[in-house]
């Protein structure tokens, strides 16, 4: 597959009982990362890729995102908008680890793109 999914993540109103229902229901085990203003971003990698993270955002879409990986975070991003998508997040840095962009597709379905640091 030329564009694999890499990353799963998890936005929910209740971090400790996502954490609890996903440990006990398929072993996972997290490691929670003090993010500051953010909260806490706690990140989970199971034994098959991929893994991914999970975090409480009051004021954000709650459910699952998965990631989309690309070489070229500004040019994919560009071709998604140009294609119909609604760009929420654009070629966003997240510090020492890559870049994301956040968007609907054209029928309204959420996914983000991410480009390794």
């Amino acid at each position: 597959m030329a564009n694999p999914f890499v990353h799963l993540e998890l936005n929910t109103t209740d971090l400790k009982k996502a954490q609890t229902f996903y440990g006990e229901m398929f072993g996972w085990q997290f490691q929670d990362n003090d993010m500051g203003q953010f909260g806490i971003y706690s990140t989970f990698k199971p034994e098959k890729d991929p893994g991914g993270g999970m975090y409480a955002a009051p004021n954000m879409p709650q459910g699952w995102l998965a990631y989309v990986g690309v070489d070229d975070i500004k040019a994919a991003t560009a071709k998604a908008k140009s294609l119909g998508a609604q760009i929420f997040i654009d070629s966003h840095e997240i510090p020492n680890v890559g870049w994301m962009s956040v968007m609907n597709d054209p029928t309204g379905s959420r996914i983000a793109l991410f480009q390794p640091k």
